[in-house]
């Protein structure tokens, strides 16, 4: 075998163990997008692939972290699923709209009516709309997948803090610090330092003078030209 094809088939090894590598770990479920903005409101999908090869997803829960709630929570209706959201007792209550709220969702169950299923091959998505969001890095939202065959998946596993990723990764929505806007575009517009205004005065004289070195290097210009022209005329 020449090197050529040798090293043919070892790449095409190294591509398929990559990829066999790679398509268990990009099964689990998902929050999508993965990021959003502190303290507003966000609509987020919930990918959930069916990663059995002989038996159908039938449900699906969304835990939603009860130390940072979330003052509204609403669902999108997905076709040939019910979809229930639990409520649970605030430690600590949160004010919405002016309102003090003592309970907040804590789980969301979304579960397959007739042949509504996710089926091998297959992945359906759940959308959700939150908010506010909280003034922390990330929301972890742990979540449970149920086959046909009563097999439980638990996508539980929090981020580790060495950057692998956990056997069985839980969605998570990453959150950035919001900009204030508004105190920017209140501000005024800073007067020029009298320092500039200087600059720009000096800069005037500068091209004045500028411009009268160059006419008076311009007529020595033309009368060297004429005493050369006049020299070579006497040369002659």
């Amino acid at each position: 075998m020449s090197l050529l094809k040798r090293s043919a088939v070892v790449a095409g090894m190294v591509a398929a163990f990559t990829l066999a590598l790679a398509g268990p770990a990009a099964a689990h479920v998902t929050v999508n997008p993965n990021t959003a903005v502190q303290g507003g409101h966000t609509k987020v999908t919930f990918r959930v692939p069916n990663e059995s090869d002989d038996t159908n997803t039938v449900k699906v829960e969304v835990n939603l972290p009860i130390d940072t709630p979330f003052a509204s929570v609403s669902l999108k209706p997905v076709a040939g699923w019910t979809m229930v959201a639990e409520k649970a007792k605030l430690a600590k209550p949160i004010e919405a709209h002016g309102t003090q709220l003592n309970e907040a969702v804590s789980k969301i169950t979304w579960t397959a009516t007739g042949d509504a299923a996710i089926k091998p091959g297959q992945f359906q998505e759940f959308d959700v709309s939150l908010g506010p969001l909280p003034q922390v890095p990330q929301v972890v939202f742990k979540a449970l997948q149920t086959y046909s065959d009563g097999t439980v998946v638990r996508w539980i596993d929090e981020p580790t803090t060495d950057g692998t990723e956990p056997e069985k990764p839980a969605p998570v929505l990453k959150l950035t610090a919001g900009t204030d806007t508004h105190a920017a575009a209140g501000a005024p517009a800073e007067a020029p330092a009298p320092a500039e205004a200087e600059a720009d005065g000096n800069g005037t004289w500068v091209g004045v003078v500028g411009i009268a070195l160059g006419l008076a290097a311009l007529v020595l210009g033309l009368l060297a030209y004429r005493r050369s022209a006049a020299g070579a005329a006497k040369a002659e």
